[in-house]
């Protein structure tokens, strides 16, 4: 069974200031896929993320989709934090996330989110909008499973 681990990156939701939103939208998504997934755990923003990121890695998480933290608040720093974890990056998926974004809100191009592989985790920077995570999945969603695969040392699929 694949794992995913869901983290919500919210320096007020951590605090308790409001219910953490995206994060049960996110789990819901990623259920979706056919995984099994754990969380949201909801963590600050900053060294927080990155030490989140590291466990799951440790603990053999298969991915962990983050919301949140990824705008150019000064206090927005989870890509920074992912940078500090991943061994390569995937630019293709963030990049994507951006676009299919920008198309109902054209300020998703300010995302900062974004995307790589640690050892054989796949970590993925949603935005922080319930309305984020839908795009966000709508992009991820699809090649998810593959994605994983090949991760793992699966072969590209052949045709015909």
């Amino acid at each position: 069974m694949i794992r995913v681990l869901a983290v919500t990156v919210s320096n007020r939701a951590a605090a308790g200031i409001y219910p953490d939103r995206s994060g049960p939208v996110l789990v819901e998504l990623l259920q979706d896929t056919g995984v099994q997934v754990d969380g949201p755990v909801v963590v600050p923003d900053g060294s927080p993320v990155a030490e989140v990121l590291r466990d799951a890695v440790t603990q053999g998480y298969d991915a962990v989709v983050t919301t949140g933290g990824t705008g150019l608040t000064p206090l927005d720093q989870t890509p920074e934090m992912t940078r500090q974890v991943i061994d390569r990056e995937v630019p293709g998926i963030a990049e994507a996330i951006r676009l299919e974004g920008r198309t109902s809100v054209p300020a998703a191009i300010l995302s900062r989110g974004i995307a790589g592989v640690a050892g054989r985790t796949l970590i993925v920077n949603l935005p922080g909008s319930t309305g984020g995570v839908r795009d966000g999945m709508a992009v991820l969603a699809p090649v998810l499973l593959h994605a994983l695969d090949q991760i793992a040392g699966g072969d590209h699929p052949r045709s015909g």
